[in-house]
């Protein structure tokens, strides 16, 4: 009963923050090119400043969040959940007061700061924090369910950008983020790594040697050794690795075009967006919280990964080929399939590690989506800006989401050579890399 109530507050936490997350997402492409580019449907200048950001946040990210699972480990969940948390309520807050041009300026250095420590955070921190509550067999529908709660704040957040202004978007939005810090600060308790559960994977060295030596470890940052002691130890932790990278390369090259790819071809706004999104979370909302705990067993996490990198290329390919508005509508609707990759991601990772190393494997393989985020600006930024303008080489408008799929396709390949040992966690010793 004690680790439901943790949980619960778990996912309040996360829904709140994803909510306010969300709720300003649809209008951003809006604020954006009312301060660049006024009155025009296609603004390459809005297209690099997304791919800036993106740059920034990923190379930030790539070290803070490896360094916040880790230090989560050490010093507890709670407390170092909530500087992302309250770091949030910031370039929001900016935003909400208003939306003027140097406004706008002052808003992207905020965001491009808070980003570094909020991007991926939360939700590396949210699955390390599952993993300390529920027993291995149960953890891909724990992450499920989590994956479910993000869906259905995308979706509420959505629907409240619909049918709000721009302005009221942002004041909202920012009002939620205060109240997800808050209500972590006041209700979630700490979970303490039960130590006993498994040997750490970065170790060769028994339960009671790894204690005696804890003042060692509490004094120790993670680095790129752990990583690549990671990446040495677990194949099949290397493995998902690869998928991470590919399938977060390709996720950021989508979400960074799709908009604008949309506004420059159909004409969509930032109603018309979040109609889409509703659709998509609502779909995948479902799916997490019903197809999850039917599929696993049956298909076991490997298989839904497959799955869920498949139709997740194939959502990508119909939506660079979409020749209708209706096209874009109905790629959406595969996020019942799609949605099950991040969550089996997650639930294989676990289990390769000791109960005292969840937020730093899971800080690890944010780290690798975060550097997706690093190369994905350079590769799609610049194919999307030059195929929505007058100056492409051919007429091709959704042609860097054909490369993005073409990435979720390497990643789905990849997924199907992961074969997880039984008990990786307990079974693979090495010596601690320094």
């Amino acid at each position: 009963m004690e680790e439901m109530l943790k949980l619960t507050h778990l996912l309040v936490t996360v829904f709140l923050y994803t909510f306010a997350t969300m709720t300003a997402f649809p209008a951003i492409p809006d604020v954006t090119m009312s301060a660049l580019c006024p009155g025009r449907d296609e603004c390459s200048l809005a297209i690099y400043f997304t791919g800036f950001q993106q740059v920034v946040t990923g190379v930030g990210a790539l070290l803070m969040v490896p360094l916040l699972g880790n230090l989560s480990d050490k010093f507890g969940r709670k407390t170092v959940l909530t500087i992302p948390l309250i770091l949030n309520v910031i370039p929001l807050g900016i935003l909400g007061y208003g939306r003027s041009r140097d406004l706008f300026y002052i808003y992207f250095v905020f965001k491009c700061v808070t980003s570094i420590v909020c991007e991926g955070s939360v939700q590396c921190l949210a699955v390390a924090y599952a993993a300390d509550n529920v027993p291995e067999h149960r953890r891909a529908s724990a992450f499920g369910i989590l994956s479910a709660i993000i869906s259905s704040a995308s979706v509420c957040g959505n629907l409240c950008a619909r049918f709000l202004s721009i302005s009221s978007t942002f004041q909202a939005a920012a009002s939620t983020a205060a109240m997800a810090a808050l209500y972590m600060r006041v209700f979630l308790t700490d979970s303490a790594s039960n130590c006993n559960l498994s040997a750490p994977l970065l170790s060769g060295e028994n339960v009671e040697s790894v204690s005696s030596k804890k003042e060692k470890y509490a004094s120790a940052l993670p680095s790129l050794t752990d990583l690549f002691s990671f990446l040495k130890t677990s194949s099949t932790f290397s493995q998902a690795a690869v998928v991470a990278f590919f399938s977060n390369l390709a996720d950021v090259g989508h979400h960074a075009s799709i908009m604008y790819y949309l506004k420059a071809k159909f004409h969509f706004d930032k109603d018309r967006i979040a109609d889409l999104m509703v659709i998509s979370g609502v779909a995948s909302s479902i799916s997490q919280l019903l197809l999850t705990p039917i599929l696993v067993p049956v298909l076991g996490e490997n298989r839904l990964l497959s799955v869920g990198v498949f139709f997740n290329c194939l959502h990508m390919l119909l939506h660079s080929l979409a020749w209708s508005e209706w096209v874009s509508y109905g790629a959406a609707m595969f996020s019942v399939l799609y949605i099950f990759w991040q969550p089996c991601l997650q639930s294989i990772v676990s289990k390769q590690v000791g109960a005292s190393e969840q937020g730093k494997a899971q800080g690890c393989i944010s780290g690798i989506s975060s550097f997706a985020n690093v190369v994905s600006p350079f590769v799609f930024s610049p194919l999307t800006a030059l195929f929505l303008s007058e100056n492409a080489p051919f007429y091709f408008p959704g042609f860097s989401i054909m490369c993005a799929a073409s990435a979720a396709m390497i990643a789905f390949v990849q997924s199907m050579m992961i074969k997880t040992p039984a008990k990786a966690c307990t079974s693979i010793h090495v010596e601690v890399l320094v």
